[in-house]
C-alpha cells in the first residue's frame, strides 16, 4: 500500500523562460488548501500586474485527488494542461505552479505556448526542493495515569508521532503512525490491557 508523497517544502525561486520576446516567469508554491492558492495568485497578479496572463495549475491532498488547471485566456489547453503535466512528471501533490507571461508581440502559436508554459513550469520545479512525506493516520487512545510509561515506552519503541495530549481525570492521546504500519501498531495498543482506542 502506497504510503509516502511527494512535494515541495517551501517557494521556488523565480525563473525566467523567453521565447519570441515573449517572457514567461515561473513559480512553484507548497499549498495544502485552495484559499492558500487563491492567495498566491492574488499575490503575483499584484507583483505582476503588467502581465498578460496568469496561467497555473495545482494538485492537491495526499492521495493526488484533486487538481485544477487552468489557461487564463490563452487558448484551451495551451497552458495550464502543460503546466499541470510537468506536476504530474515530477509526481508532486500540494503544489501549486503559476506561470505569468508578458506578451512579446510575436504570436507563438499553440506549439509555442505549449512549450514555453511547459518549460516554464519544469524550470520552477527543478528550482524546488522536492521532498518525500509518509502518509500517516491519526488515532486517539485514553488511559489511566499509572499506565504512562508502559504507553509513552510504546510511542517511544514505535517512534509514534504524539499530535495532541490532554491530561485531565484521565489521559488521552492523539497518535500519528505511518500507514502500512498502522495495523501493526494498533494490535500492539490494544494488547495493552486498560488501554482505549477511539476511531478519529
Amino acid at each position: 500500500m502506497k504510503d509516502t508523497y511527494r512535494t515541495i517544502s517551501k517557494p521556488s525561486p523565480e525563473v525566467l523562460f523567453k521565447d519570441r520576446n515573449s517572457k514567461f516567469y515561473g513559480y512553484a508554491y507548497p499549498v495544502s488548501t485552495e484559499e492558500e492558492v487563491k492567495k498566491h495568485l492574488d499575490t503575483l497578479k499584484k507583483e505582476h500586474y503588467q502581465a498578460r496572463h496568469w496561467c497555473y495549475a495545482w494538485v492537491l491532498g495526499k492521495e493526488y485527488e484533486r487538481f485544477r488547471a487552468n489557461d487564463d485566456g490563452e487558448p484551451s489547453n495551451s497552458a495550464g494542461v502543460p503546466i499541470h503535466g510537468q506536476l504530474q512528471s515530477f509526481n508532486l501533490t500540494n503544489v501549486l505552479v503559476v506561470v505569468v507571461r508578458y506578451f512579446g508581440g510575436t504570436k507563438l502559436g499553440v506549439g509555442g505556448l505549449i512549450n514555453a508554459y511547459r518549460t516554464g513550469a519544469q524550470l520552477a520545479l527543478e528550482a524546488s526542493l522536492i521532498e518525500e512525506r509518509t502518509i500517516d493516520i491519526p488515532f486517539t487512545i485514553t488511559f489511566e495515569y499509572p499506565l504512562m510509561n508502559t504507553v509513552m515506552r510504546l510511542i517511544k519503541d514505535e517512534n509514534l508521532q504524539i499530535i495532541d495530549q490532554k491530561m485531565e481525570l484521565n489521559c488521552k492521546y492523539t497518535l500519528a503512525v505511518r500507514r502500512k504500519e498502522f495495523d501493526r501498531i494498533i494490535s500492539l495498543v490494544q494488547n495493552i490491557y486498560g488501554v482505549t482506542i477511539i476511531e478519529n
